[in-house]
């Protein structure tokens, strides 16, 4: 008899359930690499009509009425990509691409967002799209500016811990680690959301794990900064990187913080919310 395989028999199925699982392990480890693919196809699509300048490291999409800018951004990428590169202590593979909007509709229309949300820039699938810094900044003196407050260190930051972790992250964590990395280059710092007398307050861990977009985002990302620093002062800025690496092997937030601190994950807690305690209340 010929070796037939009926469907309805349960090594059928157990084979198929065996290669299914498999396909969901492949699509879970390469998940990231197909949203990079994903992500840039659409922006090819999408920006045909935008010129193309080179440097090094990037390439940078843009219209007519942003060329005169083109210099700046260029010289304002790779220095972030130099900075922030030794900072991680690696580089990424390849060119990243910069899409230049030039104003903050077209930025927004580009992720699907409401017209009216306000963005200097956005990482997502290898990629950073910003907002022309003729549109906020006066021409006198865009270099300046735009090198230190502009959103190229703060986005290159989030492309390596991107690529680092290979996409296995949480939002709180990204953010507090790109402010950290903006603040210690360049200076710069989001403000302080209770300078103006109002009462400070902090989210539990599980709460920005799982709602940071809904949360205050002046407070989230005030609080994931804190985090950040914190984790530095305590333990080296080498706990930063021990931490992506071990996310990058697929390990969750929490084994990746006990295995790099070798605590476990609720001490650790315990130790944020004392050490946010003195700056207000749990909510």
């Amino acid at each position: 008899m010929l070796g037939i395989r009926e469907f309805g028999s349960v090594k059928t199925a157990s084979l198929i359930l065996v290669l299914l699982l498999l396909a969901v392990l492949a699509i879970t480890r390469y998940s990231n690499v197909l949203l990079r693919f994903a992500v840039g196809q659409e922006i090819n699509l999408k920006t045909a009509h935008f010129s193309v300048a080179e440097t090094e490291h990037f390439k940078i999409k843009y219209t007519a009425v942003d060329q005169d800018y083109v210099p700046i951004i260029s010289r304002a990428s790779e220095q972030a990509y130099r900075s922030v590169s030794q900072v991680f202590g690696r580089e990424p593979q390849g060119k990243t691409v910069i899409v230049v909007y030039p104003d903050s509709e077209s930025l927004a229309a580009s992720f699907g967002w409401d017209r009216d949300q306000k963005a200097m820039g956005v990482y997502w699938g290898g990629s950073i799209r910003i907002l022309s810094p003729r549109a906020w900044i006066d021409a006198a003196d865009a270099e300046k500016v735009f090198t230190r407050e502009g959103p190229m260190v703060h986005e290159f930051a989030h492309l390596m811990v991107d690529e680092i972790t290979r996409g296995n992250y949480n939002r709180w964590w990204t953010e507090g680690i790109a402010q950290y990395v903006e603040k210690n280059l360049t200076g710069f710092e989001f403000a302080d959301p209770f300078a103006n007398g109002r009462t400070p307050y902090y989210y539990q861990l599980d709460s920005l794990e799982r709602s940071f977009d809904s949360l205050d985002q002046q407070v989230a990302y005030w609080q994931s900064l804190k985090i950040v620093e914190y984790l530095v002062d305590e333990y080296g800025q080498e706990c930063l990187f021990e931490i992506l690496e071990y996310l990058g092997q697929g390990l969750s937030m929490k084994q990746a913080v006990e295995n790099a601190l070798e605590v476990d994950y609720s001490s650790f807690e315990s130790k944020v919310y004392g050490v946010l305690n003195g700056n207000g209340r749990e909510v």
